[in-house]
């Protein structure tokens, strides 16, 4: 399982989105599975690209998130002001990858749009 973890902003463009993804997938392996916080299932995007790129889309509950927070490397001070948690792309691939996961990828930036991506054998 690879994961690409998301974070975003609620206007997150499709192209934004799909831009990020070609970016992280570079010299990895294929990505199996999108990552994102539960608190943005209503971001019309990421449900638009999951579906374009037939992968599935899962939603991390904030729980899960603050779980994984102590293992993620990179913090956002933005990100904690937004949504109280200092590392959402980076926490979505670690909480999906499950307890042995790791990261391949930390933390990248795009427009208006965030991914990491990590390893793992759970789904």
């Amino acid at each position: 399982m690879i994961v690409a973890g998301l974070g975003c902003r609620t206007q997150i463009t499709e192209e934004a989105v799909l831009a990020i993804l070609r970016r992280a997938g570079e010299g990895l392996p294929p990505i199996t599975h999108i990552a994102a916080p539960h608190f943005r299932h209503g971001t019309a995007a990421l449900h638009a690209v999951a579906a374009m790129l037939q992968l599935p889309l899962l939603w991390v509950e904030r729980r899960a998130l603050e779980a994984v927070q102590p293992r993620c490397p990179t913090r956002s001070e933005a990100a904690l002001r937004a949504t109280g948690l200092a590392s959402v792309a980076e926490g979505c691939a670690l909480a999906v990858a499950g307890h042995g996961g790791r990261l391949l990828l930390p933390r990248m930036d795009g427009a208006g749009v965030t991914c990491a991506v990590a390893a793992g054998s759970t789904a």
